[in-house]
């Protein structure tokens, strides 16, 4: 099979060239601390809890996107699909602590546990109170909560944590908060075609012309049955029917959507499928607080969609609502 075509003029650098391009284009938002550790410009200060975000690089906007005032003050940057080392977290941490601890946040992927176990442990050395909340968003990755990967649905996730410590809240309250935000937290995805590493050009797992995969993972892990392509509709109600049962909302709960692109799914097919989404909302008499609709969490070229809704209460749309300013995110 030949190459996939890309632009980029290095493999193995272009995760680097990716940065000073963001580096160059958010000077207002976003510095570099460390190698591979961004910080946000504004937003950390004495007194408040630091927010640090990361894992691997090819889901952007996610993870260095959603550095900024309100949201993360800083984020480790990994190479494609691959955790980051412990150092640019501590790095990152250290850069913007205020005095009343760290919060570190990611996916539930062996690596980012490892590594971001490891920062915590090096931070504490330190003498900087750290600790840890996984995502754990992607109901098609396993049947226990505990083991699912982190998938879209940080964006809400994230949102809620940024907003708690950017309200001054003390590190146990951000860290409740985060837990609560992950917990109400629910994404599955449709993946159409693969994706390719930019250090290879060759497609990451095969998935037959006319065929999709239901639950197929942003890094193209297995999902949970493949089948012939069906209209949006039909795709829409089998993922909704996965959320909608284990969410478990009564009629009149409030939720958060998000219709995410993987990579090279355009925005007509994901309004298609919002259509669809919020039809099924409805239906459930569930009331939709609000929406996005976009490229929030990729897999480099990769063409499918997820859809994640997050269960609402008074106090997550309280954080949801949170102002914030981040480099390819802002809220108010």
């Amino acid at each position: 099979m030949a190459p996939t075509q890309k632009l980029i003029n290095d493999g193995n650098h272009t995760v680097d060239e990716m940065l000073a391009g963001v580096l160059a284009a958010h000077p207002n938002h976003l510095a570099l601390a460390a190698p591979r550790a961004v910080i946000a410009k504004s937003g950390p200060r004495p007194g408040k809890v630091a927010l640090i975000i990361g894992g691997g690089s090819g889901h952007e906007p996610t993870f260095l996107g959603f550095v900024g005032k309100g949201l993360a003050d800083g984020c480790a940057v990994g190479n494609v699909f691959a955790s980051p080392p412990p150092q640019p977290v501590v790095d990152a941490a250290l850069a913007t602590h205020g005095g009343a601890g760290v919060l570190l946040m990611y996916g539930n992927y062996a690596g980012d546990v490892m590594n971001f176990d490891m920062a915590a442990e090096l931070l504490q050395m330190d003498n900087v109170e750290a600790r840890t909340v996984l995502t754990t968003d992607d109901i098609a990755s396993s049947p226990n909560p505990a083991k699912r990967r982190g998938v879209a649905g940080n964006v809400f996730i994230f949102k809620a944590a940024g907003a708690a410590a950017d309200l001054m809240l003390p590190l146990d309250e951000v860290e409740r908060i985060a837990r609560h935000a992950n917990a109400r937290t629910y994404t599955m995805g449709v993946a159409l075609s693969a994706c390719s590493l930019p250090q290879t050009r060759r497609l990451n797992f095969d998935l037959p012309a006319g065929e999709m995969e239901i639950g197929m993972g942003i890094h193209g892990e297995p999902g949970i049955r493949r089948g012939p392509l069906k209209p949006a509709d039909a795709v829409v109600d089998e993922m909704m029917d996965a959320i909608l049962a284990e969410m478990a909302a009564p009629a009149g709960a409030s939720v958060a959507v998000l219709v995410n692109s993987l990579g090279s799914t355009p925005l007509m097919e994901l309004y298609i499928l919002y259509a669809r989404v919020a039809e099924r909302l409805k239906l459930a008499g569930l009331g939709i607080h609000s929406s996005l609709v976009g490229p929030y969490c990729t897999s480099m070229e990769m063409a499918g969609a997820s859809i994640t809704v997050m269960h609402l209460d008074d106090e997550l749309a309280k954080m949801l609502d949170h102002p914030c300013d981040c480099a390819m995110f802002r809220v108010g």
